[in-house]
């Protein structure tokens, strides 16, 4: 999905000449962090609502703060995952969206998208999850979805993340069934290293199987 199919319309925009008491104003009844602030359409920066507060005069415009303006913006074609990196990048819960020549097309808000993340992720859908810990040598996600099919398991979604402390490579698994007790065992007698599972075991049902597998993942 691209960052122009999420645009909200009902965002409010700042010009130049605003005061910084309207700003906040508008801040605290969008419940946002910030805002874009524009001039003839163009998107110059985002002002956040911390520099606002800090400014001495209320009444004030915008313009004395536009040294402080952030670049939280993402091109009209981008992916939405660029959106999400901008937020996390400049810890805005809005970002910009621009079209040629830097024109504002509109704002997308976190909420938005993390609602769109669910969706790629398909956190939206019921099923069971798994992580496993391994080096980077044994990954092989051929290996992996062979071993889901074998228990009549599809991966939903698949998810790597690596930590450098320990050189371990984390995958973790979000499946299409709950019933996942024989393909964590499958995992395990092939030697993977079963961090946390959550879903339904039907080998064994055991409450405690959980939350051995929790604890370590944790490393309590």
């Amino acid at each position: 999905m691209l960052t122009i199919e999420l645009i909200e319309p009902n965002i409010p925009q700042l010009i130049k000449d605003d005061t910084v008491s309207k700003a906040l104003q508008l801040l605290s009844d969008y419940k946002l962090t910030h805002l874009p602030v524009v001039s003839e359409d163009n998107f110059l920066g985002m002002i956040a609502e911390d520099d606002l507060m800090d400014a001495e005069d209320q009444k004030a415009t915008i313009e004395y703060l536009l040294p402080q303006l952030i670049p939280a913006l993402v091109k009209q074609e981008a992916h939405f995952l660029a959106a999400v990196t901008a937020t996390i990048e400049f810890e805005c819960n809005i970002v910009a969206v621009v079209g040629q020549e830097q024109k504002l097309k509109g704002v997308i808000t976190a909420s938005a998208l993390l609602k769109t993340l669910g969706n790629f992720t398909g956190a939206d859908k019921p099923g069971g999850i798994i992580v496993l810990g391994m080096n980077r040598q044994q990954y092989a996600i051929s290996e992996i979805s062979r071993i889901c099919e074998s228990n009549d398991c599809s991966i939903l979604h698949l998810n790597t993340t690596f930590e450098p402390e320990n050189s371990r490579l984390m995958v973790t698994l979000h499946l299409n069934k709950t019933e996942i007790g024989p393909l964590v065992h499958s995992f395990e007698r092939y030697e993977y290293e079963v961090l946390y599972y959550q879903g339904k075991d039907e080998v064994d049902g055991s409450i405690k199987s959980n939350y051995d597998h929790l604890m370590n993942y944790l490393d309590i």
